[in-house]
């Protein structure tokens, strides 16, 4: 599918989702929308990712597209006004619109009659279906090995490693797959269920309902994170995965000088702390250890600052540890 990626003045730092489908979808992407770096190129700021030249708009996208895909997550999920006259000229050039916000976009009557007029698809990729029910807690009866990356606080990688993970397993001959609990894992993947906008007693259920899905297919299963169990906000949501999946084994991701909760002025606890929190909260439903660790070192400089901050890291969680991007994840598919 030929997809433009609309990042307006968050490319590349704080548009997660549009890096993660240039860098994992099975997309050609031929164009990122953003007005602050406009006349750059992807490669520019994200080297190792699929390159695309970046335009101020889409009337500056000089190719056909099969879809816009909205590739920022803005706390709250809410539509930019700014945003607008992007999509509207997306559905009025035939395009489908993909968006993974808390505002629906099929619930937008500009948008919608737009998309009726010129035969195109709306798809809030943030919204459930309406037939998910309550766990059964029956998610350990898979033949499959369950693996679930938590993290320090949002925003940390764990969506990232989650990829990196499956994708180096496959490549070790491993029978494995994801299990897509997030808008941007689901654009990647193409199916899932948005957890965060599932009503709170079905959160468990709706992950259940994937592991049974995908379980006995497959030898290993990577189930990804969301939140922080810490998070004021966004607790509910992991402690809902974390029993949903009752998983095997536990991947802790973190960033380096991360010190505060993403949004909130409140210290992050020492990351040796995370072990003993995630261990005991998934005791109940299964016995999880925290088996390796995901740093992102984006912020340490070179090389070998990074490989300072892996080891930092890997004492401080008495387990391997490694960058999944800079130095790939064979750390930690040995330690599972």
């Amino acid at each position: 599918m030929r997809v433009a990626l609309l990042a307006h003045e968050e490319f590349p730092d704080r548009a997660k989702t549009a890096v993660g489908v240039l860098r994992y979808a099975d997309h050609d992407v031929v164009a990122v929308l953003d007005r602050e770096t406009a006349g750059d190129t992807v490669h520019d700021h994200v080297p190792d990712v699929q390159d695309a030249p970046i335009v101020a708009s889409m009337n500056d996208v000089d190719e056909s597209i099969d879809a816009l895909i909205i590739g920022i997550a803005p706390i709250g999920g809410g539509l930019e006004e700014s945003w607008r006259p992007d999509i509207r000229t997306a559905l009025q050039q035939g395009s489908d619109v993909i968006a993974g916000l808390h505002y629906f976009l099929e619930n937008d009557a500009e948008f919608r009659a737009l998309a009726e007029e010129h035969g195109c698809e709306l798809w809030d990729v943030r919204k459930p279906r309406e037939d998910l029910g309550v766990a059964d807690g029956v998610a350990d009866s898979v033949s499959a090995d369950v693996v679930l990356t938590v993290g320090t606080d949002c925003s940390v990688g764990k969506m990232t490693a989650t990829c990196e993970l499956v994708d180096a397993a496959q490549e070790r001959g491993i029978d494995a797959a994801m299990i897509p609990t997030g808008q941007t894992g689901i654009m990647i993947e193409g199916w899932g269920n948005p957890i965060d906008r599932v009503v709170s007693d079905f959160t468990a259920g709706a992950v259940e309902e994937m592991i049974l899905e995908k379980g006995n297919d497959h030898d290993l299963l990577f189930v990804e994170g969301q939140g922080s169990i810490i998070h004021p906000a966004y607790s509910a949501v992991t402690c809902g995965i974390l029993h949903g999946s009752m998983p095997d084994a536990l991947v802790l991701c973190h960033s380096v000088g991360r010190d505060e909760i993403h949004g909130y002025d409140q210290a992050i606890p020492p990351v040796g702390d995370y072990v003993g929190l995630y261990e005991s909260l998934s005791a109940p439903v299964s016995e999880a250890p925290v088996v390796a660790g995901a740093l992102d070192t984006r912020a340490a400089g070179d090389d070998e600052a990074a490989r300072d901050a892996i080891d930092e890291y890997s004492e401080a969680l008495g387990v391997p540890a490694t960058d999944p991007v800079r130095f790939g994840v064979g750390p930690v598919l040995d330690a599972l």
